[in-house]
């Protein structure tokens, strides 16, 4: 029986750790040649390493076939090295895997320009970037498939990550977007809101917390348990079934997952209204009336602190 990804070549940007290597590991098992993209980065974008050697390395001694990347997603060049490394060295391009990303948290009141700047760019720009160069390829050949990586933090908001929660709900827009643009030339993208245990999540303030709602005993306690529930490797099914032919139906979606579990998140729909066709409310009567019709029984996400 063939691999289900047999001939085909994939990218995975930032897969030299975490939920990017076990995309890369996943889609290397089940038959696609792929390019390991990673320069290395710390968690906050500072740095380089050879990372993205070592996953390969992995991926060659599991019995698959990789190349190391090691461009920066952030720049339009970037992208286009990227996508031509994959062409050139590989053979072609017809998955691409968007994942590659770094944080810089600070409440939005003290985050500067350049820190609000640097997290947008490898994140929003870097999925365009990748996109932009490999979209062409895909159409031409009217075949592919583009996976996103979005976050719950642009679904509900994470304090002190603006510049992140900005860029990732950016991405699912960019999905609905690429998806329309490329569905009919056989083309589909989708996003994953993934919930894992890697370095970007797993701080020492995250696993303190932890520790201390689950009366744990340490933070390494709670790596532990945090690992064995929410590795990566629970998260990369999902990128292959995205890539089947069997999911060929399914474009311009968004998924949660992690910890074995997927699941298809309802689109955006207007839940409740008011109207006056083609007429300017009286600003009185639109108070009592949204309050009444519309936002009447909402709690407020962040209530009020008392002051001491």
């Amino acid at each position: 029986m063939a691999k289900l990804l047999e001939g085909k070549v994939a990218i995975v940007t930032g897969a030299g750790r975490g939920i990017g290597l076990a995309h890369a590991m996943a889609l290397a098992k089940h038959g696609a040649k792929v390019v390991v993209n990673d320069p290395g980065v710390n968690r906050d974008g500072t740095g380089t390493s050879n990372v993205a050697d070592e996953a390969v390395a992995a991926i060659k001694e599991a019995g698959g076939e990789a190349i190391a990347n090691y461009d920066s997603v952030a720049t339009l060049e970037g992208g286009e090295a990227i996508v031509k490394s994959a062409v050139e060295k590989l053979g072609g391009i017809h998955i691409l895997v968007n994942n590659a990303g770094f944080l810089r948290d600070k409440s939005s009141w003290t985050m500067s320009e350049e820190e609000f700047e640097a997290v947008v760019k490898v994140h929003l720009f870097g999925h365009f970037n990748c996109i932009r160069a490999a979209a062409p390829i895909m159409r031409q050949q009217r075949w592919g498939r583009i996976i996103n990586t979005s976050s719950e933090a642009g679904a509900f908001g994470n304090f002190g990550q603006a510049n992140y929660a900005s860029a990732k709900e950016g991405i699912v827009g960019l999905t609905r977007v690429v998806a329309r643009e490329m569905g009919k030339y056989g083309v589909t993208c989708n996003a994953i809101r993934p919930q894992a245990a890697t370095r970007m999540t797993m701080t020492e303030d995250v696993l303190a917390n932890i520790a201390q709602i689950g009366g744990l005993k340490d933070a390494q306690e709670a790596e532990k348990v945090f690992m064995s529930t929410a590795s990566p490797d629970f998260i990369s099914p999902i990128i292959l079934f995205l890539c089947a032919e069997e999911a060929a139906n399914v474009n311009g979606r968004v998924f949660l997952a992690g910890g074995g579990k997927f699941g298809l998140y309802n689109e955006p729909e207007v839940i409740a209204s008011v109207e006056k066709h083609a007429q300017v409310w009286d600003t009185a009567e639109l108070i009592k009336e949204m309050v009444a019709e519309v936002t009447g029984k909402l709690e407020n996400i962040a209530p009020v602190q008392k002051t001491q």
